[in-house]
């Protein structure tokens, strides 16, 4: 039988590891109570799938413990604004990685590195982001994993300087779409589904200011599922900008199917594909519905739009659109940068990916039709 976790040994191994014993906020428990729960219940881990998520979740309150004592001791970086930070997101798989790594290039704009998100504290000296040795010793471990993963990094593939979710930001507060994507664990998704997000971007925003000590840049972050959230995102970043990356439905359906079916058989004995399939329908539907709901209350150019066809096809084209939609200027060093992240990272860099939607119990034209008034109200254009 598989080790069932518990809140109470995770926090105390999390502590120990640290020496230190502040959260910074005690309500994040309750997600992690949730989270641990529908481990125990649903997600059906093998024994070495539950070692490596009692690992990851000691790890991700060490590395929060680590954050609220870095700011504890100086509170001074708490002082300083987050200002108009630019938010991309859309249903993933539409192309908000390839938006996220062109704006990276431009050396005005700081975006949320994968390694920061796993050992956060403290803040990069200037100019390391990119040589600290927890950037060294995570593009050791990224490069091990493509060599026995190579299919995940078809898919996605982040080096350890590239941009990341920002939801890496909200996992530290157990209250992130991250859980629900990469485990079965449908009681924890109930419940984050109809939680406040607010204690998320909370911490999100002091892990921002906290990264920003020594090198800084107008903010710029990508999450596929901000869409959830973006009521409890604009609360807490009132001057934010939005940015959302539209795609033919079935062939995200289809990735992200692929996606999170591959990634959940590295930790289960059993997944379930058509129930992938029907759950992230289920979730993409969510994301349209208060995405519309943010438009209706905001106004419809609240949000700016990019369309995956165009970005693909005219991506410097798209990136002058976007600057100007928000008043940027853009700067022939940011053109420069960006041409020459597109010549280095050609499409398909790390392998093809491949999938069928009929192994998640779906159909191109099932699918066209079921997202059909989001792809008509938005001028998608659909491949039959």
């Amino acid at each position: 039988m598989t080790m069932a976790l518990e809140t109470s040994a995770l926090l105390a191994a999390a502590r120990e590891q640290t020496g230190l014993s502040d959260l910074g906020d005690d309500g994040i428990l309750e997600g992690l109570d949730v989270l641990v729960d529908s481990i125990n219940r649903e997600a059906k881990l093998t024994e070495a799938g539950a070692s490596r998520w009692e690992g990851m979740i000691v790890a991700t309150l060490a590395n929060r413990l680590s954050v609220e004592d870095w700011l504890a001791s100086h509170p001074d970086l708490l002082e300083r604004p987050v200002e108009k930070p630019l938010f991309v997101f859309g249903l993933p798989r539409t192309g908000t990685t390839l938006t996220i790594n062109l704006l990276n290039a431009d050396p005005a704009r700081r975006c949320f590195l994968r390694w920061e998100a796993f050992n956060s504290a403290p803040p990069a000296a200037a100019g390391e982001l990119s040589s600290d040795p927890r950037y060294v010793a995570e593009q050791e471990r990224l490069n091990m994993s493509l060599k026995y993963a190579p299919h995940i990094s078809a898919i996605h593939h982040e080096d350890a300087d590239s941009p990341t979710e920002c939801q890496f930001a909200m996992s530290p507060s157990f209250c992130a779409q991250y859980y629900d994507s990469v485990l079965h664990i449908p009681s924890y998704r109930e419940w984050f589904f109809n939680t406040s997000y607010l204690p998320a971007f909370r911490y999100h925003k002091r892990l921002l200011q906290l990264l920003q000590a020594n090198n800084g840049g107008r903010w710029t972050l990508k999450n596929p599922w901000h869409p959830l959230f973006l009521d409890d995102m604009t609360s807490v970043y009132p001057d934010a900008q939005l940015a959302m990356t539209h795609r033919d439905p079935a062939d995200v359906v289809g990735s992200a199917c692929s996606l999170v079916y591959n990634v959940r058989k590295m930790f289960s004995a059993e997944v379930d594909p058509v129930e992938v399939g029907k759950g992230l329908v289920q979730t993409f539907d969510l994301m349209i519905e208060r995405m519309l709901a943010h438009r209706e209350k905001h106004g419809q150019d609240s949000i700016h739009d990019i369309q995956y066809e165009d970005q693909v096809r005219d991506p410097i084209g798209e990136m002058r659109k976007l600057y100007a939609r928000f008043d940027e200027p853009f700067a022939a060093e940011a053109e420069t940068a960006m041409n020459a992240f597109l010549a280095s990272n050609p499409q398909g860099k790390h392998g093809k990916h491949s999938y069928a939607l009929e192994d998640y119990g779906l159909t191109r034209e099932g699918v066209h039709a079921h997202f059909n008034d989001y792809c008509e109200r938005f001028g998608i254009s659909c491949r039959r």
